[in-house]
């Protein structure tokens, strides 16, 4: 079975579509790794701020069959695709990384670029997996974090109470 990171985030009614989507994953794919919650600014676009996690699946499924599955996910919490690429939404799943995988599968590029650039990509996914390498670059996730401009890009930890439990790891 392969390991896949996804980044999760919503900055619409963010608390109910994050949830969700955690309880589709679940239901879906079964036991979840989940980081911290973290709230950061948008990028790209004037908007309210974002909750962002990077989740880890473990699944058989091929990359096309995944995304089909995480495209029906977000549509069931009022995704609207024909809004603009920076803009506002309910909930984006986007899939980072399958095991070492490196290029093109079912029309989506991995490892996924925004993985080095986005602080709220990189930061949860070095919380989850700080000792995993990066597929291209080989060096850690702990180590590209420890690398990244913090000044960049703004992110803070926020509760989140999903299934009873507070995930988030650093209040």
């Amino acid at each position: 079975m392969a390991l896949i990171y996804l980044s999760l985030g919503s900055n619409i009614e963010r608390r109910r579509h994050i949830g969700a989507a955690l309880d589709a994953l679940a239901e879906n794919f079964g036991e979840l790794e989940i980081s911290s919650v973290y709230e950061s600014e948008s990028v790209g676009f004037e908007g309210d701020s974002f909750y962002n996690l990077v989740v880890g699946i473990r699944s058989e499924l091929g990359v096309g069959q995944i995304s089909r599955i995480l495209k029906g996910i977000e549509d069931s919490n009022g995704r609207d695709r024909s809004a603009p690429k920076f803009g506002s939404r309910s909930l984006d799943i986007d899939i980072l990384t399958l095991d070492k995988t490196v290029g093109e599968l079912d029309g989506i590029s991995l490892p996924r670029d925004e993985v080095l650039k986005n602080a709220f990509v990189l930061l949860p996914l070095a919380e989850l997996a700080p000792q995993s390498l990066h597929p291209v670059t080989e060096n850690s996730y702990a180590q590209h974090w420890q690398d990244y401009d913090k000044n960049k890009q703004k992110l803070w930890p926020v509760s989140f109470i999903w299934r009873g439990l507070d995930i988030t790891k650093a209040n």
